[in-house]
């Protein structure tokens, strides 16, 4: 069984100890990986501070030209990383394939935005002042990641920190850090300068305390949970330090009967069952007008029946295992509770007999508000249904949760869709659109779902601190 490294300050570093890693689909462990106490997540820093000097003089174009060599490698490697994707997440290789193909993506948007941090001059009051505004990197980034888009969401930080002038160390979740490896070869062969990207692995807790209480570490950004979200805020209290939040996510997809009913369905397909439903923006409340209810129902229930469920390196599989044994206890448990409240089960809700954490895609009809799948976050294939009359009804409906990362809204009529463009409470809404997030665009949540935002011309924002410069001038 391999052990896979750490990478710090562009050297390779096996550790005595280190964490299993399981495939999802088997529930065996497959590899494992290095870790680092507290000690040396503080040498990395200061590594990443010498690096620091350095990396921020380089022009932008020069910084941009290192993330373009980086997508380069990814490229040239996309098809072993996504068999790793794969292994380590469980989801269908198509949609590895896919993630790895975005992570791409983000690196060659951000390296045209390295040149693109722009200041400006403002016109002055007082005949003896001028006025600059200049952008300067904001120092050392510490980037935690997540398990279920491991590579993509790892790439949203490090693509944007490294385009701004920041050095970044990478804690990938300790479940599937092997992509973040495959990456660190990658950022290796690009030949990025020594301690500009590290990688480390190891406890979340022991790690996440380092970057909180270190001085050096200027900046934490974070994709996870809410209530993870929680405890990084009350630690970067004490010293004030900067955060970038992409949290939990409870979108609820809104399907009118104008809309086009096969679009629809399509597109609750891919926002419910991409990923197996984990992602954060699933669409995890479908609400349908009362007069297309049943004929919704019906076609939704046929293609989800159709779907196929396996090992995410069979052929042709649609549907992958849940994550964890924790995340298919928890499904179930879901699934009792709104039948248990009232709702009608219209096909799966049952554990694959089979080795690892299989779950058929499941449709619950008629879900009344108050059940646990309509006010928490799911991750997992379950689409609870439920109807609505009136617009006004529905959007009061939508915005009723503690969440606001993404919304989904289906109808042809023009003069509606700039009504939810302006009511919806959520960072990302698509308008007949089941895939919204693009590189060149803005993604982050409004109330719990998060603080800032990533990707797009705010993505490198976020990693660059403001100056104001009065000049006081002879005239």
């Amino acid at each position: 069984m391999k052990t896979y490294p750490l990478f710090l300050n562009n050297q390779w570093v096996m550790s005595d100890e280190a964490i299993g890693i399981i495939n999802p689909a088997s529930s065996d462990v497959f590899a494992k990986m290095s870790t680092v106490d507290r000690k040396g997540v503080a040498k990395a820093l200061d590594d990443a501070q010498v690096a620091f000097q350095g990396w921020r003089k380089l022009t932008g174009k020069k910084r941009g030209e290192y993330l373009e060599k980086i997508a380069d490698e990814l490229e040239q490697q996309s098809e072993e990383i996504a068999r790793i994707i794969t292994c380590e997440n469980g989801k269908p290789l198509a949609q590895s394939s896919g993630e790895v193909a975005m992570s791409v993506d983000h690196l060659r948007w951000f390296a045209g935005e390295a040149r693109r941090t722009y200041g400006r001059t403002v016109p002055h009051q007082d005949e003896g002042k001028r006025h600059i505004i200049t952008k300067t990197p904001v120092g050392v980034t510490a980037a935690i990641s997540p398990w279920n888009f491991p590579l993509v969401l790892a790439l949203r930080k490090i693509a944007p920190a490294l385009a701004a002038g920041c050095p970044v160390i990478l804690k990938p979740s300790s479940q599937t850090p092997i992509c973040a490896v495959a990456l660190a070869k990658c950022v290796e062969k690009a030949g990025l300068p020594q301690g500009v990207f590290q990688l480390v692995a190891g406890s979340a807790s022991e790690i996440s305390q380092e970057f909180l209480d270190n001085p050096i570490c200027k900046k934490i950004t974070f994709t996870g949970s809410t209530e993870v979200g929680r405890i990084l805020i009350k630690g970067a209290a004490v010293s004030i330090k900067p955060l970038s939040l992409e949290l939990g996510g409870h979108a609820p997809f809104i399907v009118f009967e104008d809309a086009d009913l096969e679009v629809a369905v399509e597109g609750a397909m891919i926002t419910k069952f991409r990923n197996t439903g984990q992602s954060c923006i699933a669409s995890n409340r479908i609400y349908v007008q009362s007069s297309i209810y049943s004929d919704f129902l019906e076609l939704f229930v046929e293609k989800t029946r159709a779907l196929k469920i396996g090992g995410g390196l069979e052929d042709n599989v649609d549907i992958g295992p849940l994550f964890n044994e924790e995340g298919l206890t928890k499904a179930i448990e879901h699934i009792e509770n709104a039948v248990s409240s009232g709702a009608e089960l219209k096909c799966g809700g049952e554990q694959i007999d089979r080795e690892g954490y299989f779950l058929k895609p499941t449709i619950l009809a008629d879900v009344p508000s108050d059940a646990d799948c309509m006010t928490e976050e799911t991750f997992a294939p379950i689409a609870p249904v439920s109807s609505f009359d009136s617009e006004s009804e529905v959007i009061e409906k939508a915005n009723d949760t503690h969440y606001g990362l993404c919304a989904y809204a289906y109808t042809r009529d023009v003069s509606r869709s700039f009504r939810l463009m302006e009511s919806l409470e959520a960072g990302t809404i698509g308008l007949n659109d089941a895939v919204p997030s693009t590189s060149q665009c803005p993604f982050g949540g409004f109330k719990q779902s998060g603080w800032g935002r990533e990707l797009g011309s705010e993505g490198v924002e976020a990693f660059l601190e403001t100056k104001h410069v009065s000049l006081g001038l002879e005239i």
